[in-house]
C-alpha cells in the first residue's frame, strides 16, 4: 500500500471512529460542555494525534534518510548509496531512482573530468615543449651572446655582463624546472620511482625536508596510473610547502597486500577540519580516473597525510 494510501485510510478511520464513539458510547457532550466530557474528548484527539505522528514517522523516515544524504552526497567521494528500505513501494522506487541517478552523475563525472585531465595534460606537455624548445633555446643563446660581449669588455663593464649572465642563468634554470613539472620527462624515462625521488629533491629546500622512501620491485602499474600518483604526490608535495608549515615531509611509496600504497605525511598542525581547496579536490579527481578513492585527514601523532591506495589486480597462470 502506498504512503498516500496508509495516511488517507488512517485519517478516515480516526475520523469515522470518532463519530461512532460519540454515537454508540455513553459519552454524551454537554452544553456547556461538563469537566469530565472535556477530558475524555481531549485525551481522545490527543490518542488520534499520536497515533497519526506515529504512522507519519515511521512511513516517511526513509524520505528522512533520503533528504540527508542528497545535503551531503558528494560525486568525489563515490560509493555512497541508500538501502532501499521501507514499506511503501513509493518510496522504494524513489530510492532505487536516487541511487541511479548517482550512478549516472558519478560515472559522467569520471567521464568528464577523463576528458578535461587529458586535455590538462595534453597542454601541459605543449607547454613544457614550447618552453624548453623556444625560451629555453632562447636564453642559451643569449647567454653565449653575454659571454663573448663580456670578453671583449673592458672590466667595469665586464662585471655588470657577469651579473646580467648570473641573472639570465637563473631564468633559464626555472623555465627548465617549470618544464620538468609541466612534462615529468623522468617519470617516462626511468619510472615512477625515480620520478618520485626527482619530485622529492625538488621540494627539499630551505626549511623543508622531504624524505622519499620508495621500493622499486613495483608491480606493474600502466602510465595512467603512474602518472595518477605522480600528480598527486606533486600537488600534496605542493599544498605542504604552500600552506602547511611543515618542516619535514615523508612520502614512501610501496607495496600492499593486492596493491600499491601511496603516502605523504608531514608535520604541521594537521587540517583542523579545515574545508577542501581546490588541490585536494584536484587530487580527488586524479583519483576518479583510476577507480580509486584518495584519503584526506590527520595523521596520528600530529600533522596530516594524504594516502592513496591502488589495488593491482593479479594475473592468474595456468598450464595449458
Amino acid at each position: 500500500m502506498s504512503l498516500f494510501w496508509r495516511i488517507f485510510l488512517l485519517n478516515a478511520a480516526v475520523l469515522a471512529v470518532a463519530p461512532a464513539l460519540l454515537m454508540l458510547g455513553p459519552v454524551t457532550v454537554s452544553t456547556p460542555v461538563l469537566l469530565t466530557e472535556a477530558l475524555i474528548l481531549t485525551g481522545g484527539l490527543s490518542a488520534m494525534l499520536i497515533a497519526n505522528a506515529v504512522v507519519l514517522r515511521i512511513g516517511l523516515a526513509p524520505l528522512d534518510r533520503l533528504s540527508r544524504t542528497m545535503g551531503t552526497v558528494d560525486l568525489l567521494r563515490p560509493g555512497h548509496r541508500l538501502a532501499v528500505t521501507g514499506h511503501d513501494a513509493g518510496i522504494a522506487q524513489l530510492i532505487r531512482t536516487f541511487n541511479t541517478m548517482i550512478d549516472r552523475l558519478e560515472t559522467e563525472r569520471a567521464t568528464s573530468s577523463a576528458r578535461a585531465l587529458s586535455a590538462q595534460e595534453a597542454e601541459r606537455r605543449r607547454i613544457a615543449q614550447e618552453l624548453h624548445d623556444e625560451i629555453g633555446q632562447t636564453l642559451t643563446a643569449v647567454l653565449l651572446e653575454l659571454k663573448r660581449v663580456a670578453d671583449q669588455a673592458p672590466p667595469p663593464i665586464r662585471d655588470q655582463v657577469h651579473q646580467v649572465q648570473e641573472t639570465t642563468r637563473n631564468s633559464l634554470d626555472e623555465i627548465r624546472r617549470i618544464a620538468r613539472r609541466l612534462r615529468p620527462g623522468v617519470l617516462e624515462e626511468l619510472g615512477l620511482a625515480s620520478a618520485l625521488k626527482a619530485l622529492s629533491g625538488e621540494f627539499s629546500t630551505a626549511g623543508l625536508t622531504v624524505r622519499p622512501s620508495v621500493e622499486t620491485d613495483l608491480p606493474d602499474l600502466g602510465a595512467e596510473t603512474e602518472l595518477v600518483l605522480y600528480r598527486v604526490a606533486q600537488e600534496a608535495l605542493t599544498n605542504v610547502a604552500r600552506h602547511a608549515n611543515a618542516r619535514h615531509v615523508a612520502l614512501t611509496l610501496r607495496n600492499q597486500t593486492g596493491g600499491v600504497e601511496l603516502c605523504i605525511r608531514d608535520d604541521s598542525r594537521g587540517l583542523r577540519d579545515a574545508a577542501e581547496g581546490a588541490g585536494i579536490r584536484g587530487m580527488r579527481e586524479r583519483a576518479l580516473l583510476i577507480g580509486v578513492d584518495l584519503s584526506v585527514g590527520s595523521a596520528g601523532g600530529g600533522g596530516s597525510q594524504v594516502r592513496l591506495r591502488v589495488p593491482v589486480r593479479q594475473e592468474v597462470v595456468t598450464d595449458g
